[in-house]
């Protein structure tokens, strides 16, 4: 392919597009061994990408369900050794060929299991067709796509392939991504989407996470080396969010909670803790 990058260059823009985003928690930092860095993200890459598709610019919700489309045949392309061509479809970001040259070397060298890729990228797609969730089960069961197959991937990265760390991640992984609910409902509100069950409050459901967290916390002591520090700040930085929403008195709307400095020197002792 004219043009293409190479391997290593593409491992590395995914690294940079990891580095250039805000989130509550590392990703693919310096607490995760360097070998295992570039694959953690090249799936960020991804589902960044994909989320992107489903929430950023101004797209239709046509448009926007036609990238989504377009970015499952390129994974799958990718997944068989075939990078879905040269040159990003349009909408696409200019890394796109990156991404999936990474991509698929990751999921080829190791085994990963392509479903859950689609998984993430069904969640996207009620991103752009669902607005309101009544129940909990119906978000828990839009988590279950949108977020638990991040965690599974990041243990099948790292060697582990065990059902009690999967329930232990999906837990962890659901409070995280109802955590970033409960931080952004004021800019989410203004996308047409509220994802606080019909009903509920916001303490009530901040409780509801603070349990989860709790379910999943051991997880982070069950791997080993590095990335059982990796998982510690993560759960931390989550578990602290809400501590800042509890803090602002349940108050999401006048203010964004989210992690400062100060922050960060509560966590990290904790790391070892």
């Amino acid at each position: 392919m004219v043009g293409a990058p190479d391997l290593g260059a593409a491992y590395a823009a995914c690294e940079a597009q990891a580095r250039a985003h805000y989130e509550n928690f590392p990703v693919a930092s310096i607490l995760v061994p360097r070998a295992l860095r570039g694959h953690i993200a090249a799936l960020y890459a991804f589902a960044r990408t994909a989320d992107d598709f489903a929430d950023e610019g101004n797209w239709s919700a046509a448009e926007r369900q036609q990238l989504l489309d377009g970015w499952e045949r390129r994974l799958l392309a990718a997944a068989a050794s075939r990078v879905a061509g040269p040159v990003p479809a349009a909408g696409e970001p200019a890394n796109s060929q990156a991404i999936f040259l990474a991509l698929g070397a990751s999921i080829r060298t190791l085994g990963l299991p392509v479903h859950l890729f689609e998984r993430l990228l069904s969640a996207f797609r009620q991103d752009v067709t669902v607005g309101r969730y009544a129940t909990w089960q119906d978000l828990l069961d839009y988590c279950r796509r949108s977020a638990n197959p991040v965690g599974r991937l990041v243990l099948r990265i790292s060697g582990y392939s065990d059902a009690r760390l999967d329930a232990w991640s999906d837990a962890v992984c659901t409070a995280l991504q109802l955590t970033n609910f409960w931080q952004d409902m004021k800019a989410d509100a203004a996308r047409g989407r509220v994802y606080l069950p019909e009903g509920e409050t916001v303490p009530a459901a901040v409780a509801r996470t603070r349990a989860l967290f709790q379910e999943g916390r051991p997880v982070c002591n069950a791997v080993r080396g590095r990335l059982r520090f990796e998982l510690r700040a993560t759960w931390l930085g989550g578990v602290r969010i809400l501590d800042r929403i509890e803090q602002s008195g349940f108050d999401v709307i006048s203010r964004r909670p989210t992690l400062t400095a100060r922050d960060m020197l509560w966590i990290a002792p904790r790391l070892l803790s």
